[in-house]
């Protein structure tokens, strides 16, 4: 399994444009899906700060995208989203859901996209230095290699998404799932897998959590909402944003990831 170090500007450069509607209706059908049975779960307000991103681009022909942000008495920033020219083989849907101080359960992250190549993102984002919290390592993520494994060694039209900027693999945990694939039915039915999967499992990761300490929930936020700004606003992608939304929005989308502009509470704070 071949890994690759190309970026997304690289991909989408380099490649000719190719429709992809297909495949971002199905994924958009399944992220939508996903975030359904998130809101089954949890107790979830949109954040005002987000509604005028409801629906943003489409200057000169270039992608569109909606933006939606949502907190919750147990969930500080979840993020349900698209960006999309799927005409010219361009898309990006995320569902990110971080939890607030009151567990320390890892955080919950998908993306998938394309440029024009299928590419998969699958990962539990880490609380804590899992060198040190080795408690939190072998109750979330050691269980997981073997699986990790068996993705890597099974399915030989994946190939491994390696990012150049160190701090982007720095920000990943060591059961991550970054791949670029082929766009068919086997890329199809292995991300539905690989995301339900993970879904399935985080919900029981929540519903099975201690209580922190009240008296570390403010340190543990802290770290949270730092985490979170560094790794929105650090992704290489983002050049890709300034491409087609200029600057000024772009800054925009990205404070909308990691709640900079948010107008709701957080939930130690509530």
């Amino acid at each position: 399994m071949s890994q690759t170090l190309k970026s997304v500007r690289e991909f989408y450069d380099e490649a000719p444009p190719t429709d992809i509607s297909e495949l971002f209706a199905t994924w958009m059908d399944l992220v939508d899906g996903l975030k359904d049975k998130v809101a089954d779960r949890f107790e979830l307000k949109r954040d005002p700060s987000t509604l005028p991103l409801e629906s943003f681009g489409g200057e000169n022909g270039g992608p569109t995208g909606r933006i939606r942000g949502y907190v919750g008495p147990e969930i500080d920033w979840m993020i349900h989203s698209h960006m999309e020219n799927a005409k010219v083989g361009f898309a990006n849907i995320h569902l990110t859901i971080w939890l607030g101080p009151q567990v320390k359960v890892p955080h919950f992250g998908l993306a998938l996209g394309a440029f024009p190549q299928a590419w998969i993102f699958v990962d539990s984002v880490p609380r804590t230095n899992l060198l040190v919290d080795t408690d939190s390592y072998d109750r979330y993520y050691g269980p997981l290699n073997a699986e990790w494994e068996q993705v890597q060694q099974e399915n030989d039209f994946l190939k491994p998404f390696v990012s150049r900027s160190g701090f982007v693999r720095a920000s990943l945990s060591p059961m991550a799932h970054a791949y670029t694939a082929t766009i068919d039915e086997r890329t199809t039915e292995l991300v539905t897998k690989l995301a339900h999967d993970h879904l399935d499992r985080w919900l029981g990761w929540v519903d099975a959590a201690e209580k922190v300490p009240a008296e570390e929930q403010a340190a543990l936020a802290a770290a949270d909402l730092a985490t979170r700004r560094n790794v929105a606003e650090r992704d290489p992608a983002n050049e890709m944003g300034d491409r087609f939304f200029g600057k000024e929005l772009t800054e925009q989308l990205v404070r909308s990831l990691w709640g900079g502009d948010r107008e709701l509470p957080r939930p130690h704070e509530a």
